[in-house]
């Protein structure tokens, strides 16, 4: 039992840190491209403004998928060596 309530732990934070990478991802997404593309902050977005958004959120999430698809195959690899060294 005491292995069952160490894996549910485990998986609890786990979670909460994936939660805590999302929020940091949409927190720096959002400052990165806004600071991009909105140079002069109005009531709406111009259409030039929505289409440079749009393309700065998908290269950044592009990017973030990369790092960490490499980022998780390294833990992966490290991990079945024996040797995790972050």
């Amino acid at each position: 039992m005491a292995d069952d309530s160490k894996m549910q732990i485990m998986r609890q934070v786990q979670q909460e840190a994936a939660m805590q990478n999302a929020r940091m991802l949409v927190e720096k997404l959002n400052e990165h491209c806004f600071e991009r593309c909105v140079p002069k902050p109005g009531t709406s977005l111009s259409s030039g403004e929505e289409g440079c958004f749009k393309s700065c959120m998908e290269k950044y999430m592009s990017a973030w998928n990369t790092v960490s698809k490499q980022y998780v195959a390294r833990i992966q690899r490290e991990s079945a060596s024996g040797g995790l060294s972050l």
